[in-house]
Parts: structure tokens; C-alpha cells; sequence
């Protein structure tokens, strides 16, 4: 797999997959196929496999590298298949090898969570990875702790394919990009659909998506009126999702993926509850809200889940 290749694939959607569990709280490998299959014949053109929608730092170790190789093996060949790799720099490794036997092209590293990280040190984290991985590299930043110097410091590696900036500093993402013009590394929208016009206007390509397991086509149509500067246009196709997003930022951000696995709940999809320390389900009001959102996308309500 060309560098070359999975950045023109990070240009485009990165699709991260829920999780599902069966009734007794395991991984259901089943749904978790046709969850990932139906991503990718919808056309996005990189999935990414134990992201933070995917639950990534509730799973165990061996959890995450199952959860990969039946991921990965359910694509098929158009998507860029992308491992999310993190926790101790051991771990991430580990998991980054088994992944890439498992058939990873990419690998995402999840920014350190540790408290006491040091700016430097958490680039070195990154940097670490990048070195040892034989497959490209993307750092995930959730940040703005580490100044644009170390920044330009990940960028500068060759083996870093991209950087996903999540926080909403614009301001430091410009200064970011001024700083690695000269970097073949491209940077992406960390925030998902809606942030996705403000992202493009300063530089970045591409951006993240939980929305694709619900409503890939959606998602598609705004990548495509970005890229072609339609922003007007982007604009309309992300304003009906609005309340959907508003919906996942609540409990301090926990029903971040409790929105889109309730989302596919309510259209039939039984991929099952939140692990703790996420919110596990919508109450009775913020469920009726969803349908009441998923309706108004052009979204079947599966009769059973509607009556409840």
C-alpha cells in the first residue's frame, strides 16, 4: 500500500464503525459484518476499525484485534481498510503488528490519554508508531496542548500519511498548516460532517464520520459538494443533521455514540447498548426526538422499535 494511496483516501470520508454486541454484551461478529459491509458498498472511501465510535477504550486488547480482522476481512477491496491503534505505546504497537497481518493499510493512533503526557513526549508517542509501523500513519490530535513546533515535527515523518485534528481551534489549525506547507502529510476534519466547510476553508481535506453508519449517503453528498466548493450546498445537506449531532453532544459528549447505535436501533439494526463509562441509552424523551430526527432524513423506523 502507496503513502499515496491512503492519503487520497483520508482526502475523502473516514468512516469509523459502531461496535455491535450480542444479548449477552459480546461482540456479535455477524451484525458487525453487515454493519461494515453496507459502509463500504455505500462507497466510503476509508473505514476506519476501533475508532472512538467503535468504543476503542472500552474493548480489551484482544477484543480490539478480533473486532479488526472481521472488520477488515468484511470490506472488501475498495475502502482503504485503517486499524485505530492507542493506550500504552506497547499496546499500540501490538496491536498495530496484528493488524497489519489482519490486513491494515493504515493505522490511526489515538491521541494519549494519559494526564501528565508532556507535549513532546506525546508527539514522540506518535512519532514512535509512525517509526516502527510498516504500514502508513495517521496522528489523531484532540488537543491544543502540543505546540505547532512538535506538530510540524509529526508532520515532518515520512511514514505519517495525515494528521486528524479534533478540537475546534481553528486559529491553531491555520497556524498548523502554514507551518507544514512543505509536508506531503494532509490534514482532515476530526469533527465529523459539520464542521466539515470551516475545516475545508482553512486547508484541510477530508473529515471523520460516525453519521455513515447511519446515513452513508449523506454523508457522501456533502464530501462531494466540498470538494467541488459547493458550500452552499454542503451547508444544506448538513443542516438536517444538526439536531442529530446537537443530540450526541449531550452528558458532556457520552451520548456521543450512544446517538448512532440508538439510531441504528430505531431502524433495525440491534447492535446493542453503550459500554460503561458511556452512556449506555437514550431516555424515553431523547429517543422519541431521534425518530422524530431519522424520520425527517428519509429514515425507515423499524415498526417494533417505533412502537416502544
Amino acid at each position: 500500500m502507496s503513502i499515496e494511496r491512503v492519503r487520497s483516501a483520508l482526502g475523502g470520508i473516514s468512516g469509523i464503525h459502531v461496535t455491535p454486541y450480542d444479548a449477552d454484551g459480546l461482540l456479535d461478529e455477524t451484525l458487525l459484518q453487515k454493519v461494515v459491509r453496507r459502509i463500504a458498498e455505500a462507497g466510503i472511501q476509508n473505514i476506519v476499525s476501533g475508532g472512538n465510535t467503535g468504543e476503542f477504550f472500552s474493548l480489551t486488547f484482544d477484543e480490539v484485534v478480533r473486532l479488526q480482522a472481521v472488520a477488515f476481512a468484511a470490506m472488501g477491496d475498495k475502502p482503504l481498510k485503517t486499524a485505530a491503534v492507542g493506550r500504552s505505546l506497547s499496546e499500540a504497537l501490538a496491536t498495530a503488528k496484528l493488524a497489519v497481518a489482519a490486513g491494515a493499510e493504515a493505522l490511526m493512533v489515538h491521541h494519549p490519554l494519559d494526564p501528565f503526557a508532556a507535549p513532546a513526549a506525546q508527539a514522540d508517542y506518535f512519532l514512535s508508531i509512525a517509526e516502527a509501523s510498516t504500514a502508513p500513519v495517521m496522528a489523531y490530535l484532540r488537543s491544543d496542548a502540543i505546540p505547532v513546533e512538535e506538530v510540524v515535527r509529526i508532520a515532518r515523518h515520512p511514514n505519517m500519511a495525515g494528521i486528524k485534528f479534533a478540537t475546534p481551534n481553528l486559529l491553531h489549525l491555520s497556524e498548523c498548516i502554514r507551518a507544514t506547507e512543505d509536508c506531503a502529510a494532509i490534514w482532515v476534519c476530526g469533527l465529523a460532517e459539520g464542521w466539515a466547510p470551516s475545516f475545508y476553508g482553512t486547508g484541510a481535506r477530508g473529515f471523520t464520520s460516525g453519521l455513515v453508519n447511519v446515513d452513508p449517503a449523506r454523508s457522501l453528498a456533502i464530501w462531494k459538494a466540498l470538494e467541488s466548493s459547493d458550500y452552499a450546498q454542503a451547508r444544506s445537506l448538513i443542516a438536517p443533521i444538526a439536531a442529530f449531532e446537537k443530540l450526541r453532544t449531550k452528558h458532556n459528549n457520552g451520548a456521543n455514540v450512544t446517538v448512532v447505535k440508538e439510531a441504528l436501533e430505531l431502524s433495525g439494526w440491534p447492535v446493542g447498548p453503550v459500554r460503561l463509562p458511556g452512556l449506555p441509552r437514550l431516555g424515553e424523551t431523547d429517543r422519541a426526538a431521534l425518530a422524530a430526527i431519522l424520520r425527517n432524513l428519509g429514515q425507515e423506523i423499524a415498526p417494533a422499535q417505533a412502537a416502544e
